[in-house]
């Protein structure tokens, strides 16, 4: 028998360890789909463990993202693979996951594969991708070739094709209800008064480098007037930045000066003033009393 000249190698013999893995894979996807057929999720009690999760702070603070795309298209917000995790378990009878097809380091790449499986309505949804070993900054692209890097990039890139995945076989009422619990529970701070939440947003942001001139920039009010919404949007933002999703100098970009503000504060420093008398008094010890006698007179107006 002639061998293909681009025919796939494959292994000679499969070791009993590999077989009885194929066998168990087999046996757990025809038993969930039994299970699932036998114990058929219960939606109120679904939406009632939703509602129970969304409401705990602690869900609610990771349950957004955001980064700043940069250029026009501006900052991107949307829901975390932990609240989208959390939703599949409250739902049930979904399953999700990551698979590393394959890995190059030849051409420094892997391939990876996200899916989502309601295994009750037998809704199966996947998609196959490629993550280049490589990480893009603002200084140009760098290669990683350190596994731990490598794993960490694939780890990243694939929790957001998981989230998106999970999303998609879960009801779009189902996921928009949790996102409005969610910000409602961030609104309400966990019973935090108001008033003390922004003392501490604000106490936060200043140990970053921070100031409160421009959290009010910001938000486009005084701290005076925040309300629970702008809380909210500050807590984000934090979280986010703490997580590395986007940067405090990228939300919180320094004031530019422009060239005539720097010369109006150069003329107005150097300009002499009236010391030592009264105002409308002339004296010759005062420097501004001198540029004023000094200075030309206006032209007179031709009749």
């Amino acid at each position: 028998m002639t061998e293909q000249p681009n025919a796939i190698a494959l292994p000679a013999r499969v070791g009993q360890g590999t077989a009885v893995e194929q066998s168990r894979a087999v046996a757990e996807v025809q038993s969930a789909i039994v299970v699932a057929q036998q114990c058929p999720r219960n939606i109120p009690a679904a939406i009632s463990e939703m509602e129970l999760s969304c409401g705990q702070k602690m869900l609610a603070d990771r349950a957004f993202y955001r980064f700043n795309r940069g250029g026009e298209s501006g900052n991107v917000t949307g829901a975390t693979v932990h609240l989208a995790r959390e939703l599949a378990r409250c739902w049930g009878n979904v399953q999700y996951g990551l698979v590393e097809m394959r890995r190059d380091d030849s051409y420094g790449q892997s391939e990876l594969q996200a899916w989502a499986w309601d295994v009750q309505t037998n809704t199966r949804v996947s998609t196959t991708f490629i993550v280049p070993h490589k990480r893009f900054t603002r200084r140009g692209v760098t290669a990683l070739t350190d596994m731990r890097h490598i794993y960490e990039s694939n780890a990243n890139n694939g929790a957001r094709r998981v989230r998106e995945m999970i999303f998609s076989v879960l009801p779009p009422w189902f996921v928009e209800a949790a996102k409005d619990l969610c910000n409602a529970t961030l609104r309400h701070g966990g019973g935090v008064p108001l008033p003390q939440r922004i003392a501490e947003g604000i106490k936060a942001y200043e140990s970053k480098g921070i100031r409160r001139d421009q959290l009010e920039t910001k938000l486009g009010r005084p701290s005076a007037d925040w309300t629970d919404h702008d809380v909210a949007q500050l807590h984000i933002i934090f979280t986010s930045a703490e997580r590395g999703e986007t940067s405090l100098k990228e939300e919180f970009p320094p004031e530019r000066v422009t060239a005539e503000e720097i010369t109006a504060s150069a003329s107005k420093a150097k300009a002499p003033t009236h010391t030592g008398h009264e105002p409308g008094a002339l004296d010759s010890e005062c420097p501004a009393c001198r540029a004023e006698h000094d200075a030309p007179e206006p032209p007179e107006d031709d009749e």
